[in-house]
This record gives structure tokens, C-alpha cells and sequence, in this order.
């Protein structure tokens, strides 16, 4: 079961660095178990507020933040496309700011797909303001993760894939997604707008496994697909900024005492269930649900993810 929707009490502006703001909004309990949500992408946002049944609002303090660069989150150097400040450690330096100005000690740390990334990855370098990890649609942003997406799904979707790849442009040699990242940078208009098209197209593919209905509906709409796009490719093609393949598996020693759960789907083409149980392998402290009939999130994976934070707030 998921919580009715809910609106927040309060949202804020946290200035974490001079020319940059945070967008936060805070829901529930302004008493309860305090609690952090990181959304997907890179390049996502809080969106609709989707996030919000997940967590009952009578016992928790829910901050939902839009990540650097993202929804209502903005810097002096976006409007010319500037990356430069652009990385993982950034956007866990941006979280540790919005912590200590929203006055909280310690959080349960909760995200989806790229935010569970994020999450493990805050998670290590902070293990002691984490209490626990609710983690959905689990990824780790390694290089074999993003190769599969952009390259080993193909052999199921060929003739889909051959036409992103053929959009890409790409040198001998060289990776799909670096490609992708370069158009996407272009000062060109027209070619940014044709390289996120594909782009989103091909994100569409990969996450439709349970619904074919919708594969050629557009994944991100207009609006938005290009700044989403180049900050996926941006990420993805500097391998998440982290330190070597695996990098969040080969940390798993410093978050060995924060009790994690990890819900994925069978069904998830895009990021395999591989990657949630070598996390549940590495973390004594972990439980895995696996959603057999959906794939990249859906209306299981949020039951039960809803069902492990209710024995969260009841634990703290």
C-alpha cells in the first residue's frame, strides 16, 4: 500500500554555493523521522510529487531535493550550458549543505534509479548521517551498467537501436555515449535538439519492456529532453565521476552497519537485477525484493517500498 498524495508544508531555496540553489521541499511530519529523497536521471526532478506516497506522512519528515541543474534547481552558469560543476561530488556536497541548513542530524536516505546511485555513494562518504537506505529501481552507474544500456540492449531491440546508433554519429571506436555527450554540447541548435530526440527515443526502447504500448511515445517530453539528455550523457560518459568500474561495490565496507533495502523489478532490461543482488551479496544488513512482473520501477516495487519504510520509522 502507498499513501494518498499529499503537499509539502514548506519549500525553500538553499544557496549551497554562491550562484547555485538547491530547491527543497519539505512534507509530512515537521516532527518526524527525517528523511531525504533523491530522484533519477541524471537530469530528472521531483516532478508531480510522485515520490511522496511512499512515505507516511504522519511519521516523517520527507525533503525532497532537486538535484544541481535540475526542476527547480539552478545555477548563474546554466543558461550557457556550463558542466564545469557538474559531478557526483558536487551533488553530495549539495546534499550535505542542504542537511545542515534544514537543521538535521541524521536521515533515512531514499531514491530511485540514478538516485540510488546517489544515495550509496552519499551513503559512503557520510555513513554516519545515514540510518538507513530505501532503494528502488537500484543502480550503481558503472561503466558495464551504462555499456549495457547503451549498447547490450540492442541485441533485443536491433532495429531500434541500430537507428540510435546510427544517430550518434560515433567514430570508429568510440562509445556510444561519448558520442551523445559531444552532440549534446554542440553549439548547434538543431543538432542538439536531433541528438536529444534520439536520444529519448531510445530511452523509451529500454524501460518498455512491461508496456510495449508506449514505446514510441517520447520517454521526457520536449521541454525538457535535451537538458535531461545531456546531463545523462555527461554523467554516463565520465563514468559517473566515481573512481574506477564498480566503485560503489568496491566501498560496500563502509556502510556494512546501515540497514538497506533494495526493490527492483524482474522485468528491468535497463538495469539488471544483477546489480541489487551483488549490493544485497556485499551488505549483511540488506534485504531484496524482486518485483517479477515489472520492470523499471511500477505499482509493486512502490508497495514495497512504502511497506519498508513504515518498518523503517517504526525501528528508529
Amino acid at each position: 500500500m502507498t499513501y494518498d498524495r499529499y503537499e509539502p508544508y514548506r519549500t525553500s531555496a538553499v544557496d549551497v554555493d554562491g550562484d547555485t540553489s538547491i530547491y527543497c521541499e519539505e512534507s509530512g511530519n515537521p516532527d518526524g523521522v527525517a528523511a531525504l529523497w533523491l530522484h533519477g536521471g541524471p537530469g530528472g526532478s521531483l516532478g508531480s510529487g510522485w515520490y511522496r506516497t511512499h512515505f507516511d506522512p504522519a511519521r516523517y519528515r520527507l525533503i525532497g531535493i532537486d538535484q544541481r541543474g535540475t526542476g527547480k534547481s539552478r545555477s548563474a552558469g546554466e543558461a550557457s550550458g556550463g558542466m564545469d560543476r557538474q559531478n557526483t561530488q558536487q551533488l553530495i556536497d549539495d546534499i550535505e549543505t542542504v542537511r545542515r541548513r534544514l537543521g538535521v542530524d541524521t536521515w533515512v536516505v531514499s531514491g530511485i534509479s540514478w538516485g540510488t546511485t546517489l544515495a550509496l555513494a552519499y551513503a559512503q562518504q557520510h555513513p554516519k548521517r545515514v540510518r538507513a537506505l530505501a532503494l528502488m529501481a537500484v543502480t550503481t552507474t558503472s561503466r558495464s551498467e551504462v555499456d549495457w544500456i547503451m549498447e547490450g540492449v540492442g541485441r533485443l531491440f536491433p532495429a531500434e537501436w541500430d537507428e540510435f546508433d546510427r544517430a550518434s554519429q560515433r567514430r570508429s571506436g568510440e562509445r556510444i555515449v561519448d558520442a551523445y555527450a559531444h552532440l549534446l554540447t554542440s553549439s548547434d541548435a538543431s543538432t542538439r535538439e536531433a541528438a536529444a530526440a534520439a536520444w529519448d527515443r531510445w530511452e523509451n526502447v529500454h524501460v518498455s519492456l512491461d508496456h510495449p504500448e508506449l514505446r514510441n511515445e517520447g520517454h521526457i517530453g520536449p521541454d525538457r529532453r535535451e537538458e535531461f539528455a545531456r546531463l545523462v550523457t555527461h554523467y554516463w560518459s565520465n563514468d559517473a565521476f566515481m573512481p574506477g568500474d564498480d566503485a560503489i561495490l568496491a566501498r560496500l565496507d563502509r556502510i556494512q552497519h546501515v540497514p538497506t533495502t533494495l526493490v527492483h523489478g524482474r522485468k528491468d532490461i535497463s538495469g539488471p537485477a544483477v546489480t541489487p543482488w551483488r549490493l544485497h551479496q556485499g551488505l549483511p544488513q540488506s534485504a531484496l525484493t524482486i518485483a517479477e512482473d515489472e520492470g523499471h520501477g511500477g505499482p509493486q516495487q512502490s508497495a514495497e517500498l512504502a511497506r519498508a519504510l513504515d518498518r523503517i520509522a517504526v525501528g528508529v
